[in-house]
């Protein structure tokens, strides 16, 4: 896939995995647009991904979005479609999570989460659809986690919230068949992005303990593999060995997997 003038769209795009992503995007010729909540961050970012283009003709679009208001979102791809084009590419990476232990989650945090982390990757499908059916290609990259594929102590509003999302793109990829538009999810492990370091603050410690062997990347790696599992066209992309094992083995190795974190737990 030659990335050349095409145009990416992506959510959470002012720090982290995103701004990652669409720095090397658009270090490989791609227009960007980039949306997030804070003003600030997306001016920084626009200035970092603008110093990663390939030439100075690329286009890069920052746009000040919730994306837990569908209007917003909705608005905002056509504001990026007009201004640059139709999107080539959706990047669904905009996320927050809260760990901590669940009777001391409010009901207001868990409907927070599941509105950014899910429902915000759905609007952003749902607005950009149209537009790559009509024009038969695209492709669509749900970020997920590897808690999205074996729950974890001390995620509860989290963990279910990146579930979904691999259900969504479980089910949207049979309906992709034959439009042209190809779809890629990505399990990521724990990655140094600054909402790592904060959730560190709060994890319960039995939490801590649990992720304390997993491997980290940094952020750069991660997009290196998305953009590569992008070209040789795969549905799931696992940063790391360890989310590769967990996703080819995870209803395997889950039994194992609750036992150790059981015993960590009481220990």
């Amino acid at each position: 896939m030659d990335f050349n003038q095409n145009h990416a769209i992506i959510t959470g795009g002012s720090s982290g995995i995103g701004k990652a992503t669409a720095c090397l995007l658009a270090s490989q010729g791609a227009d960007i647009t980039i949306l997030a909540r804070n003003p600030r961050q997306l001016a920084a970012a626009t200035a970092e991904i603008e110093a990663a283009r390939m030439h100075s003709g690329q286009r890069v679009l920052a746009l000040a979005v919730d994306v837990a208001k569908a209007k917003e979102v909705m608005q905002a791809v056509q504001t990026a479609t007009i201004q640059i084009g139709s999107p080539d590419i959706l990047i669904t990476s905009a996320g927050i999570t809260h760990p901590g232990y669940f009777q001391d989650i409010s009901l207001e945090v868990f409907e927070q989460i599941m509105a950014v982390n899910y429902l915000g990757s759905l609007y952003a499908i749902r607005a950009v659809w149209p537009i790559m059916v009509a024009q038969q290609r695209g492709h669509l990259v749900l970020i997920s986690s590897g808690a999205g594929l074996v729950g974890l102590f001390g995620y509860t509003a989290y963990s279910p919230s990146k579930f979904a999302l691999r259900g969504l793109a479980e089910s949207l990829r049979g309906e992709l068949r034959g439009t042209g538009i190809s779809l890629s999810i990505v399990y990521p492990p724990d990655t140094n992005t600054p909402q790592l370091a904060a959730e560190n603050k709060i994890k319960p410690p039995e939490t801590k303990k649990i992720t304390a062997s997993a491997a980290m990347l940094r952020p750069e790696d991660v997009a290196r593999e998305i953009v590569k599992g992008m070209q040789r066209g795969k549905f799931v992309i696992t940063p790391g060995l360890e989310m590769g094992l967990l996703a080819k083995w995870h209803s395997v190795l889950a039994p194992g997997l609750q036992w150790y974190f059981d015993w960590i737990v009481r220990k």
